[in-house]
């Protein structure tokens, strides 16, 4: 038995015993656990003490974490080595967010000069079109561009643009990620060409929806200005520029291979969001998710906050088999942030195999959903309260969501009062008793009350953990998506999984090429499964 797995049957065991003690009773037989399970990170304060683990439960995942050698493996992300098995590959993301003078390495390669040219490159780009400077083709300002990408190409910029954009932006900035031709129109609708910038992302510049929907944008260019005036207003971000110079891109912004698409907001990848936000904007984005990396290197691992988070799903996951987690962003501007950690999280995480090839022994990444608050408390929040099937609750939390409140009290409080409400309500519950006892008091008879107070009865004792950010400031915003990463990447060594690749999602798109080609002959091929040639040839009439 390896170490590692001595250290996950310890946490089993640990938490198999603390099932026989509810949470509120923890509080009560350990006064320092708010103190010891609240952690300061990045303008970011964590709140871990609602989670069902007693003390020793805590320190059996510390425990776990540190015979998998989580620093060490941090290390190497850092040091640029080859943390993606599979493909090979540095992971970098952090060197994106560094500072000028950072010395960061890709498998021995300086990468550091090449990131803060290209860092500059987009600042000079999102100034001269701010200012004027940069102009479209018939010599009018820029006021909307449409980003086109899919996946980590578009839910990381359109995150940042919700969570950050003014309320009268100057410039609109509208996104197009499905296939769906509607998707384009509505991108399209009441913009004028020749004051439109079109962004195209892509890492390859091969992915079928994003060049679909790209063809889509030019064709609509190409009905009010001539080809030699287009090329400035198509702009291609992506590891393959002379792809997109020979599809028509006029000017191109690159990424290397070693910048993971769903981590790859903090490159050229958000290029629209710099421009609309203005530069300065997006470097307190980038100052934030570093200010977070500083953080994951330095701390201890019982108060470093991704270690801490990461362990808390670990717990839940590995020792009492809770499969899923729901993401409530108290924040309006946070609304996409379920969407934005589905894909970071179980793209990442969702894996049959260890880094070795050999199938896991564990249950790798649980479902993640969620919805903004108050939305989802009208919607799942019945089920996370009193259906049987225990999902563990993450509460996002803004002290001060919009300039349009004026005074807290009255304007964010009934928000976040929500979200603290629920997250007391999971760990407290209400017991037939009490249900009984309060339509009694209603004026409810003995035999009514007896027959509502089973419905009435909240079981309690469920697990959640809150962050708290004071508002949406680019530096809080970036420290966030940073926080989430690592900790996506301290699941996966924990688990023992490569969380930088997703061969996953390649099959569906190989066999999508074969089924189009069908239709285009007009039949299905030989050998095709007859329930999906049947649907073909319904979908073809």
């Amino acid at each position: 038995m390896t170490p590692r797995t001595q250290a996950l049957d310890m946490l089993r065991a640990v938490a198999r015993k603390d099932e026989g003690t509810r949470i509120v009773h923890q509080f009560a037989t350990d006064p320092g656990r708010v103190q010891r399970m609240g952690i300061e990170a990045a303008g970011l304060y964590l709140d871990v003490s609602k989670q069902s683990w007693s003390l020793e439960g805590f320190e059996a995942a510390l425990d776990l974490a540190r015979t998998c050698d989580i620093e060490g493996r941090r290390d190497a992300l850092f040091a640029g080595e080859a943390v993606n098995v599979t493909e090979g590959r540095a992971v970098l993301h952090p060197a994106l967010r560094a500072a000028d003078d950072a010395d960061f390495h890709a498998l021995g390669e300086p990468v550091s000069k090449e990131v803060a040219e290209t860092r500059n490159q987009i600042a000079a780009y999102a100034q001269a079109i701010g200012s004027g400077a940069e102009v479209g083709g018939t010599r009018q300002p820029f006021n909307a561009i449409v980003h086109i990408g899919i996946g980590g190409s578009d839910l990381g910029p359109r995150l940042l643009w919700d969570a950050l954009k003014p309320l009268e932006p100057t410039i609109q900035l509208r996104f197009v990620a499905n296939i769906d031709p509607r998707d384009m129109a509505e991108a399209l609708a009441g913009l004028d060409p020749e004051t439109t910038l079109i962004v195209v992302v892509s890492k390859t510049f091969t992915t079928q929806e994003t060049l679909a929907n790209a063809e889509l944008a030019k064709a609509w260019l190409a009905e009010s200005l001539s080809p030699r005036r287009m090329v400035k207003h198509l702009v291609g971000v992506t590891a393959a520029p002379e792809k997109a110079e020979a599809w028509g891109c006029g000017r191109t912004f690159g990424f290397r291979d070693w910048v993971g698409g769903r981590y790859s907001l903090w490159s050229s990848v958000s290029l629209s969001v710099a421009v609309a936000l203005g530069w300065d904007m997006f470097q307190r984005v980038l100052d934030g998710a570093r200010a977070m990396d500083q953080h994951f290197l330095e701390a201890s691992p019982e108060v470093n906050a991704p270690i801490v988070l990461a362990l808390a799903q670990i717990y839940n996951v590995e020792g009492r088999g809770r499969h899923a987690r729901t993401v409530a962003p108290y924040a309006h501007g946070l609304r996409r942030l379920p969407a934005f950690l589905q894909q970071l999280e179980m793209e990442s995480n969702g894996k049959r195999v260890k880094r070795d090839g050999t199938p896991v022994d564990t249950a790798t990444g649980p479902i993640v959903f969620g919805e903004p608050g108050t939305n989802g408390q009208h919607a799942f929040f019945q089920q996370i309260h009193q259906g049987p099937m225990v999902v563990p609750a993450e509460f996002v939390v803004v002290g001060h969501t919009s300039e349009a409140a004026v005074d807290a009290r009255e304007g964010d409080a009934p928000l976040w009062s929500n979200a603290l409400a629920q997250a007391q309500a999971l760990i407290v519950g209400k017991t037939e008793a009490q249900a009984r006892a309060e339509l009694i008091a209603a004026g409810a008879g003995e035999s009514e009350a007896d027959r509502l107070a089973p419905h009435k009865t909240f079981p309690g004792d469920r697990p959640s953990t809150t962050i708290l950010m004071d508002s949406l400031s680019p530096e809080a915003v970036g420290a966030l998506l940073a926080l989430y990463e690592h900790k996506t990447f301290v699941e996966g060594v924990i688990w023992d999984i490569n969380s930088f690749d997703q061969w996953g999602v390649e099959l569906g798109k190989q066999l999508a090429k074969a089924v189009l080609t069908d239709v285009q002959n007009g039949e299905p091929s030989e050998g095709l499964d007859a329930s999906t040639a049947e649907l073909m040839k319904r979908l073809m009439v």
